[in-house]
């Protein structure tokens, strides 16, 4: 956030008209809305920086675009100006309505917060009932049943408003079954991990299956770390890969973060498919690496100096992040990789888009099942 004061002379300065005050003009904007969009241009820049072209060129059209259309057009068109809804009443109850979004959005930057340190004030179970709570009054207030200061007398309820209230109400309807473990897949990546809710119907009904999955020994952090969908597996990868060995089998490595809004899509829409969850319970160990944590600690034995990052490694997360970036050469997350014994890929790394795909189950299964077929045929040309 830069200091108020350079706003307030910049925007002084605009006032002065002229090509030097059109000059200002823009620089007041960039300077108000620069905290909003340095991670849009941060994003962009890192994907640019990574080699990609087509999706940083569009970003950045589209986003210039955003902010020179209006003025461009109310330049040619000055007339359009006179045309414009004066403010009153519908304009605050604008304000408010967006005042409970964010609020409630809010609540997704703390949420993050509290799973990468592990406080668990947010569970998920708290993070929905203060989404219902909210959604809820922002229905009530566009019925007319809250008021506030600067609310205008609502004689009568308008079609719009009447129809903007009923989705309101019907998505807290919506909600309110994920109280119970309803994975609500609408909101998959908003909402914090199913396993942080205590009583998750699916969870026992998991259990008294008998899903165990393939460990060889119980995996060390899982006081703190879990797996989506009751999968076992491990959190540091020596770990994994030594299981791996041992039991034969191929490793699938997940490359998460508590905070990855992908990572949570592609666990409640993907991996929650019965015939992906077969495979992966069956034929893999696996391990997922959390890059974001901060509060797990590697034993005094186990401190490395980083090749990537050139510093001691003392966290669980820093720990992943390294291996993320020095062995498979990515830094973004979601990232899945298929290993032999030998540590050697299987498969061509994958993220949550495979093949120009986003969140596509039938091509992560055949990433998947290609995997196993790999992993068999270098065992066979071994003997």
């Amino acid at each position: 956030m830069l200091p108020s004061w350079l706003s307030t002379k910049v925007d002084r300065e605009a006032d002065k008209g002229g090509i030097y005050g059109i000059f200002f003009m823009a620089l007041t904007l960039a300077i108000v809305s620069f905290s909003c969009t340095g991670p849009i241009v941060g994003s962009v820049l890192v994907q640019s920086a990574g080699g990609e072209f087509i999706r940083p060129v569009i970003a950045m059209l589209g986003f210039g675009l955003a902010f020179a259309l209006p003025f461009s057009l109310f330049a040619v068109f000055p007339n359009w100006l006179n045309s414009l809804p004066k403010g009153g009443g519908w304009l605050n109850s604008v304000k408010v309505c967006f005042g409970f979004i964010e609020l409630a959005l809010g609540l997704k930057f703390l949420s993050v917060a509290d799973q990468t340190y592990h406080w668990h004030i947010l569970d998920r179970e708290v993070y929905l009932s203060l989404w219902i709570v909210i959604f809820g009054l922002m229905g009530l207030y566009l019925l007319g049943k809250l008021k506030f200061s600067h609310d205008s007398e609502m004689k009568y309820l308008k079609v719009p408003r009447l129809m903007l209230s009923m989705a309101t109400l019907a998505f807290v309807v919506y909600m309110i079954p994920g109280l119970w473990g309803a994975p609500l897949k609408f909101l998959s990546g908003y909402l914090p991990p199913i396993s942080t809710q205590d009583f998750d119907i699916n969870r026992s009904l998991r259990e008294s299956q008998g899903v165990k999955g393939n460990v060889c020994k119980k995996p060390n952090f899982s006081n703190y770390l879990h797996i989506p969908h009751g999968l076992n597996g491990y959190y540091d990868y020596d770990e994994a890969v030594a299981c791996a060995k041992e039991l034969k089998k191929p490793l699938f490595i997940d490359f998460t973060g508590h905070g990855c809004v992908n990572c949570r899509k592609m666990e409640e829409k993907v991996w929650s498919n019965p015939r992906v969850l077969k495979v992966l319970n069956e034929e893999y160990v696996i391990a997922s690496l959390y890059v974001d944590d901060k509060v797990i600690k590697l034993d005094p034995s186990d401190f490395f100096v980083g090749r990537f990052s050139k510093q001691e490694i003392k966290t669980l997360g820093k720990k992943n992040t390294e291996i993320e970036v020095c062995y498979f050469g990515k830094s973004s997350q979601p990232l899945y990789c298929l290993l032999d014994g030998k540590e050697s890929l299987l498969q061509t790394p994958v993220g949550s888009e495979i093949n120009h795909k986003q969140f596509d189950t039938e091509e992560f299964l055949k990433f998947l099942e290609n995997g196993v077929k790999e992993y068999k045929k270098r065992n066979s040309a071994l003997k």
